[in-house]
C-alpha cells in the first residue's frame, strides 16, 4: 500500500513530448503566464544563458537572414534570365533576318561568340561542298559525318559530355586538344542535314546532367531558316 503513492506520482509526471504537445496546442500561454518568463532560460554558445525571449528574436533575426538570402538568390537568377532572354532574342531575330547562308552563319558565330562567349563553336553541313552556298560552316558529306561522329546523329536531341579525340578533331579541327567538354545537337529538316556543336575548355562545364534547352531552341530556329539556302 505504501508503493501506491509513488507510483501514482510518477504517473502523474509530464514527459517532454507532452510539454511539447501542450505547448502547441495553447501557444498563447507564456502570454498568460508571463511570470514564467523571467524564470526561463537557454545555453547559449558564447556560454552564459539568455531569456527565452532572446533567444526567439535571435531565431527569428537567422530566419530573416537566410529569407533575405533565398530572395537575393532568386532576383540574382531573374535577372540572369532577363539577360539571356534579351541575347536570344537578338539572336533569333538576327539569324530571321539574314538574307543568305552566309548571313545566318555570321549571325550565329557571332551571337555565340560575344554574347554568349562560347570557347568553341562549329556548325557542320551535309552535303556537296562545290554546291554548298559560301559560309563558314564546315560542308562533310553525311557518310563522312557517321563515320566520324555517328553516335551523335542517331538521336535528334541536343547531348552533352566528353568526346573521343577524333571526334573533336573532326568537330573542331586544330582547337580540338582545347577543349573539356562539349554539347551538341543535330540538324533535322525531314532528314538530318547538319549538326552544331559547342566546346568549353572545362572538362566539366558541359554535362551529361546539363540541361539543353538553349542549345535544343536554336537548333529548332536554324531547322526552320537553313534548309530554305540549302541546295535541294
Amino acid at each position: 500500500m505504501s508503493d501506491q503513492p509513488k507510483d501514482r506520482a510518477k504517473s502523474s509526471q509530464l514527459t517532454a513530448d507532452q510539454v511539447s504537445e501542450y505547448l502547441q496546442e495553447h501557444r498563447d500561454f507564456f502570454v498568460h503566464n508571463e511570470h514564467l518568463l523571467a524564470d526561463l532560460s537557454l545555453p547559449h554558445e558564447s556560454g552564459p544563458a539568455v531569456s527565452l525571449v532572446e533567444r526567439q528574436v535571435s531565431v527569428l533575426r537567422e530566419r530573416n537572414m537566410d529569407m533575405r538570402h533565398r530572395l537575393s538568390k532568386l532576383l540574382d537568377n531573374a535577372r540572369e534570365n532577363d539577360k539571356l532572354f534579351d541575347k536570344t532574342k537578338r539572336l533569333v531575330l538576327a539569324l530571321i533576318e539574314g538574307q543568305d547562308l552566309g548571313d545566318i552563319v555570321d549571325a550565329l558565330y557571332y551571337s555565340f561568340d560575344n554574347d554568349y562567349q562560347i570557347h568553341y563553336t562549329s556548325l557542320l553541313l551535309f552535303g556537296n561542298e562545290d554546291r554548298m552556298p559560301s559560309s563558314q560552316a564546315r560542308v562533310v558529306s553525311l557518310q563522312e559525318a557517321k563515320q566520324h561522329i555517328g553516335p551523335l546523329l542517331k538521336n535528334n536531341r541536343a547531348m552533352c559530355g566528353t568526346l573521343g579525340d577524333d571526334e573533336l578533331q573532326f568537330l573542331f579541327g586544330p582547337q580540338a586538344e582545347h577543349i573539356g567538354s562539349v554539347a551538341t545537337v543535330p540538324l533535322v529538316h525531314g532528314n538530318t542535314f547538319g549538326l552544331l556543336a559547342i566546346g568549353n575548355r572545362d572538362p566539366h562545364y558541359y554535362r551529361s546532367s546539363m540541361g539543353t534547352l538553349f542549345l535544343g531552341y536554336i537548333a529548332e530556329v536554324l531547322n526552320r531558316l537553313l534548309p530554305n539556302h540549302l541546295p535541294r
